[in-house]
């Protein structure tokens, strides 16, 4: 996928964190606990941190740079880390969070594939 996609995917999943943040913090706020709140908040921050990232990688891959395979690791990263954790809050099945580490580990893998490719570049 060109760099200019994935800044539009960055920018889609940006909006996408923002609503999810005003719905934590309006609608759940009355009917979760306070850890369920914490456990919201944190799938909205690392969604929101992959975002921006997937912006910057874009960017990056914009000026005809290699290292999109990070773009794809950012998001079903953050598809799988936010995802379990949003479905939890949700009510859906706790098992949910023995799949949130491999959401994590994606994201992990997606930082060294661009440091990687950062690293490679002349």
């Amino acid at each position: 996928m060109s760099g200019s996609r994935w800044i539009a995917v960055g920018a889609l999943s940006g909006a996408l964190t923002v609503a999810l943040g005003a719905f934590g913090a309006h609608f759940l706020k009355e009917r979760a606990t306070p850890e369920e709140l914490l456990v919201w908040q944190t799938g909205v921050h690392y969604q929101g941190l992959h975002a921006l990232a997937l912006v910057l990688v874009g960017l990056w891959l914009a000026r005809g740079n290699r290292g999109g395979i990070a773009c794809w690791c950012f998001l079903a990263g953050s598809a799988i880390f936010a995802g379990t954790l949003y479905g939890m809050v949700l009510g859906g099945p706790r098992w949910l969070g023995a799949i949130t580490p491999i959401g994590g580990s994606l994201l992990i893998a997606g930082w060294l594939v661009f440091a990687w490719a950062a690293w490679r570049e002349r």
